[in-house]
């Protein structure tokens, strides 16, 4: 049976590795991006000049889609809060019109520092930023289009993003340069903590084989564990072992030159706003995913992070 995904944020990420992952199972898949940005798209991708800000746009490009793949952000982290709202309205407007399921990939900024040692898919949402509150309005926004019944929603939430195409990442920003072999490494983390990181192929196969075996809800959650780096120096460690030189650095990220930059940067103050994460474990616990699937798709860690580096243009 012919299947049609619509990309949202085909040449980012998250939004690239889904469709090159639901290319190979067969899928039918376009990509809607503005004029200057879809040569960026994957191959074998549909490509669309649109807009995600423009209804009109959206609902076009979603006609007789089966699904819709919600992966746009603001690049930098800019304006969430006068763009990302719109866009999710124009996201739901289409699948209503076609009867599609979005699949939104989610994040763990919808839980703040009070979140309980591992977060299960139904653990009160009481996010400390804007960018989690802006995201738990997204979410209520699809939970409520859902329950109309015309619509289907799938979210998968997963930590932060890494991969050979996630160049708006904490990995990317914030561990390493892009387009240069380190000279240091930098770490986020307070000495001790653990964070969840999600390597961007699995997030994209955890998603396809989610849809592809059916039996969801109409408005269907799941967690991914992902790499849980339990004590804040795995990710570091694994990077140094793809260099293959045991005398790279690794520091401490100074915070306080991001607290510095962000008086003047807007990349920075989004930066700052999400620092609870590196200092205490926020952690996501995939037990529904793996009583659904049986097993969480999972690269193993020198392998992804070799990867993501060669992805960066850093080996």
């Amino acid at each position: 049976m012919e299947r049609t995904a619509l990309i949202l944020g085909a040449t980012g990420g998250i939004g690239g590795a889904v469709a090159r992952r639901l290319l190979a199972s067969g899928w039918t898949v376009r990509g809607l991006a503005r004029a200057g940005g879809i040569a960026a798209m994957p191959m074998g991708v549909e490509r669309l000049v649109g807009d995600a800000m423009t209804a009109a746009d959206v609902i076009r490009a979603a006609e007789g889609a089966d699904l819709i793949v919600h992966g746009v952000n603001p690049p930098g982290y800019r304006n969430w809060g006068r763009l990302v709202l719109p866009m999710i309205d124009n996201t739901i407007a289409a699948a209503r019109a076609n009867g599609a399921r979005v699949l939104l990939p989610g994040t763990v900024y919808n839980y703040g520092p009070d979140a309980p040692a591992l977060i299960g898919e139904d653990a009160p949402q009481r996010p400390l930023t804007r960018k989690g509150a802006i995201r738990v309005e997204m979410e209520r926004r699809l939970q409520a289009a859902a329950a109309a019944g015309e619509m289907s929603v799938l979210i998968v939430r997963a930590g932060d993003f890494f991969g050979p195409d996630a160049r708006q990442s904490w990995f990317s920003q914030g561990l390493v340069q892009p387009g240069k072999r380190p000279r240091i490494i930098r770490n986020p983390s307070r000495r001790g903590v653990g964070h969840q990181w999600a390597y961007l192929p699995d997030v994209a196969e955890t998603m396809v084989r989610l849809i592809e075996t059916g039996g969801l809800d109409p408005f269907a959650t799941f967690h991914m564990e992902g790499m849980w780096d339990d004590d804040g120096t795995r990710m570091t460690s694994a990077i140094v072992r793809a260099l293959g030189d045991p005398t790279v650095p690794v520091a401490r990220l100074p915070w306080w030159a991001i607290r510095l930059a962000a008086l003047v940067a807007t990349t920075p103050r989004e930066m700052l706003e999400m620092r609870y994460l590196w200092e205490r474990p926020v952690r996501m616990t995939n037990a529904r995913l793996r009583a659904h699937l049986g097993a969480e798709p999972h690269t193993p860690l020198d392998e992804a992070v070799r990867a993501t580096l060669a992805g960066l243009g850093c080996l």
